[in-house]
């Protein structure tokens, strides 16, 4: 994942407090407490978890209550101490030791009116610091906000999870528009300039509004009286649609529009034929920004588009022709919904190159003045990498060749079908676990329907931020419905063949499974897709408030086992590049990057038999790695001992934690962090000559490419794609993260490209680097780590070098796509069929020997030529794969095997694959 982001209007009080129920008035009392002090609007401690119970961190073991109303006379729900009940402590764990409250049976049926209202908890408390003449002691008044998505789901979630929301059409295409708002005091629908009224319903707190044929096409937005707890008042706001499935350019409306609709259809879509479905075991992926694919192709007609992908002869779509014909299956979108930050005219956008003194082609491979003038434009430019959502279910606008209405989903869909045409299968990358922004930011639209409900509030009543923004809570049922919701309809309307859920451990596991059951329902008969041949994985990382299922049973790495929805492995992904993404000093290396075999001498590494340890180490977490991270797989360790892959350290944690291949995703590297030519930069040795260095990409990219269970590599990586060292381009323009294809079709002449905003990015048959220093924001501490490397003209690689390490890299994909025993489908078939039979004590510092049923795959990570002595196989007639013997890369056709004594030989930087001949 990744990086970043009223109008008023009075009412007369008593008349809306008796509009929602006379009997609200008979069982209150109009009094306020002498000494209550208005609450903090930051906090609130109390949290209405039900309509039976109330947590209140920091109370006393007292009596308190809940007050609430509009202005006018306060009325009030008693609470008395109570305790959790065994349901209550299992739905919320993290509430277990606070203070709890009984709401009194007499004021039960209050709930409904308060949540609609101003409402704040209060408790007189005794205090021996204020008494009066009599000594006795005095009344004080502790008052908090409440929290109450537990209450409204209790209330509500129930009755309106099988609801539909959004718009929605009946046969005769007549719109009906829906929205979940049950707290509003009133909700209007702004149509085409007109207002409407919509209906409640009080058994769900949905709102709706029929119309006529004649609304199709036209805006509309929410018009939403709330009390909104992060302005401490009632709110007036204009909304569009969370359930959106079309917009005006920048999100400023949404749009009636039926995606059922054959005008939206592009030709063919109905008869679309896929590629054969590839299971998530055998799914090998190529994840791409759409905006970077295209922008600096100068062979596109749609740069930077969704059509771009429409445009068959380009470099761009001749090299993904390339790759599906290799084996790969999949290209992996990042995030294409509707997001934030980017200005979705044209025309809007800002160039870095229209600034004065900018031009960045003429700036030195090492200067700081690139990243400033991109940095100066960033925040109005046309890009980033799209993880700040706005509408979750409708395409992004600056991809489309016109924002401003629904040819975003034609295009889209053409974007599918293209794709699909290649030979490809489409992922998309969906960030459900945060949103751009929060309470009455313009920027947020489901707080400002619903204030307090969709994010994750922690104890003080703040929302969390842990993943970078503003935490979702798809714990509670509306959020919950909302993502599958969301996910279901990329799959039937835009025909998506799978989902990567960012930051996925911030989703409970139960919400992740009921995607799975959702898309399990699809039929191509009834719903136009296959919903069992969708593919789930996402990030499973254990962090933030919700760590160590704190709150609930957690979709991370080790709780997804067995579910058949993979999570990112970062155990083999840090051995192959050395250290973490998070070292301070980037030369930290590892089994692709030269640890001990061909050390860089920075202090970082340690001595050298600090660094033969950890390499063996690392070639152990690699080894789990090839067998799909299996946590029962057992096989001898570094140290000689016989060990499950469970029982193997990482940081602290197992190693192994995959019931079976498919439950992890390898990968080397992705948008997040270096690209993997960038970490090798910092790695290699300085004086590491272009072609070496090549060599050792492949020897990283084979690493997870060949291993069980599914594989991911970043767009370019094959073509040694640099992004001149930025970790973090989610906003560093199209200077530092354009893709350039042309050296991987042989056009590689130098020229420049103006982009879709006539940006001019130059074709100059480099892979990226050298662009600049990268912007300071995440990269300064490595400036002067960089700042060499950058100006060194031994690291940027000529064409040849970068078409032949991709050329041997897709040799390595055909061999894995087209030999059986990669595609494993259990443990108990990896256990017999896959063995390390040099590992132990004696094993090769740099070397790793896999026997995989009639293969035999070496991965030499050393700058020597490496003999590994298999005894037990001589007199087998092995020979080099003919994929390889056939292939591109002449240095891995000097492999040679020795049937006599079982020895197979294998040159410096090289993956050989040997197979029995037959």
């Amino acid at each position: 994942m990744s990086s970043t982001l009223l109008r008023f209007r009075p009412r007369r009080r008593l008349a809306a407090v008796l509009a929602l129920g006379a009997a609200a008035l008979l069982l209150t009392s109009p009094q306020q407490p002498a000494h209550a002090a208005p609450p903090d609007p930051a906090k609130a401690e109390a949290q209405w978890i039900d309509r039976d119970t109330v947590v209140w961190k920091g109370a006393e073991r007292a009596p308190a209550q809940l007050e609430f109303g509009d202005g006018g006379p306060t009325h009030r729900i008693r609470l008395t101490p109570g305790a959790l009940t065994p349901a209550e402590r299992a739905a919320f764990p993290h509430l277990q030791n606070f203070p709890a409250f009984t709401v009194d049976p007499r004021d039960r049926g209050l709930a409904r009116n308060a949540l609609r209202n101003r409402l704040v908890a209060t408790q007189q408390r005794s205090t021996d610091a204020d008494t009066d003449a009599d000594r006795t002691p005095a009344a004080a008044s502790a008052t908090t906000g409440v929290q109450i998505p537990g209450v409204l789901d209790d209330l509500y979630g129930r009755a309106a999870q099988h609801t539909r929301l959004g718009p929605t059409f009946d046969g005769g295409h007549r719109p009906t528009l829906s929205v979940w708002a049950p707290t509003a005091r009133t909700v209007a629908l702004e149509l085409g300039g007109r207002t409407v009224p919509m209906h409640r319903d009080d058994a769900t707190g949905v709102w709706r509004a029929q119309g006529s044929r004649a609304w199709l096409g036209k805006p509309y937005r929410y018009v939403v009286r709330v009390w909104a707890p992060s302005v401490h008042a009632f709110v007036t706001n204009k909304v569009t649609d969370p359930y959106s499935t079309a917009l005006t350019a920048d999100s400023a409306r949404s749009l009636v529009v039926d995606l059922a609709d054959p005008r939206l259809a592009p030709q063919g879509w109905s008869r679309l034929k896929k590629p054969v479905a590839v299971p998530l075991r055998k799914a090998r992926i190529q994840e791409l920004h759409i905006r970077d694919f295209s922008i600096a192709d100068r062979t596109s007609r749609h740069p930077g588009q969704y059509l771009a992908f429409t445009d068959t002869h380009s470099d761009g779509m001749r090299h993904l022709k390339a790759l599906a014909a290799a084996g790969t299956s999949y290209v992996h979108l990042l995030p294409a919904f509707d997001f934030a930050s980017v200005p979705e005219r044209r025309a809007d956008q800002q160039d870095p190159a229209q600034q004065p003194d900018c031009k960045l082609a003429a700036m030195p491979s090492d200067s700081d003045r690139q990243q400033e003038c991109v940095g100066k434009s960033a925040a109005r430019d046309a890009y980033n990498w799209g993880y700040d959502p706005l509408h979750y279910t409708v395409p992004e606008g600056s991809y489309a060749s016109d924002p401003s209405g629904p040819r975003r989903t034609v295009e889209f869909r053409r974007m599918v079908q293209g794709l699909n045409g290649a030979g490809l299968r489409t992922v998309m990358d969906v960030v459900y676990n945060h949103t751009a922004a929060s309470g009455q930011d313009p920027k947020s639209v489901l707080d400002r329907i619903v204030p307090g409900y969709y994010h994750r509030l922690l104890d003080d009543g703040s929302v969390a931020t842990s993943t970078c923004c503003s935490n979702t809570a798809p714990e509670h049922t509306m959020m919950g419905k909302l993502v599958v919701d969301s996910v279901v309809t990329w799959a039937k309307q835009y025909k998506v063949d799978g989902f990567r859920f960012d930051l996925m451990g911030h989703h409970p596991k139960a919400n992740i499974l009921a995607v799975r059951k959702a898309l399990d329902a699809l039929t191509p008969a009834h719903d136009g897709v296959d919903g069992k041949a969708i593919i789930l994985y996402g990030e499973g990382w254990n962090f933030g408030e919700v760590a160590n299922d704190a709150r609930f049973v957690q979709a991370t790495q080790r709780n997804m086992a067995g579910t058949g929805i993979a999570t990112f492995s970062d155990r083999a992904r840090d051995a192959i590049r050395g250290g973490t993404p998070f070292d301070p000093d980037p030369r930290v290396q590892g089994f692709a990057s030269g640890l001990f075999t061909d050390p860089n001498f920075s202090p970082a590494n340690g001595s050298s038999s600090d660094q033969r340890a950890r390499l063996l180490h690392y070639q152990d977490l690699i080894k789990l790695g090839l067998t799909g991270n299996l946590a029962d797989y057992t096989f001898t360790d570094a140290s000689g001992r016989r060990v499950k892959g469970s029982e193997v350290d990482y940081n602290g944690a197992p190693a192994g934690y995959a019931a079976a291949p498919g439950d992890a995703l390898a990968y080397a590297d992705a948008h997040d962090n270096e690209t993997l030519y960038d970490a090798l930069a910092y790695k290699l040795p300085p004086g590491t000559s272009p072609a070496a260095r090549a060599r050792m990409q492949v020897v990283a990219l084979a690493a997870a490419a060949l291993s069980q269970g599914p594989a991911l590599s970043q767009a370019g990586t094959d073509l040694l794609r640099s992004k001149s060292l930025d970790r973090n381009s989610f906003n560093s323009g199209d200077w530092f993260n354009a893709l350039h294809w042309n050296c991987a079709t042989g056009n590689g002449s130098a020229t420049s490209s103006a982009t879709g905003n006539g940006t001019a990015i130059s074709n100059d048959t480099g892979n990226g680097f050298g662009r600049g220093l990268p912007p300071s924001t995440d990269n300064k501490d490595k400036w002067p780590y960089a700042k060499p490397l950058l100006a060194d003209p031994a690291l940027r690689p000529s064409c040849a070098t970068m078409t032949a390490a991709s050329a041997a890299y897709r040799d390595l994909l055909r061999i894995r796509a087209t030999e059986p025993a990669f595609g494993l489908p259990t443990t108990a078939d990896v256990q017999s069929a896959l063995t390390f039979p040099l590992s132990g004590t004696d094993e090769t510092p740099g070397v790793i020997t896999m026997r995989l049923g009639p293969l035999v795959v070496i991965f030499n990570a050393t700058p020597h030529r490496q003999p590994q002595h298999l005894p037990a196989l001589a007199g087998t007639p092995y020979a080099l794969h003919p994929v390889q013997a056939h292939g591109a890369d002449p240095v891995v056709k000097s492999a040679s095997y020795q049937a006599s004594s079982g020895t197979f030989t294998v040159p410096a930087r090289t993956v050989a694959v040997f197979a029995v001949a037959r």
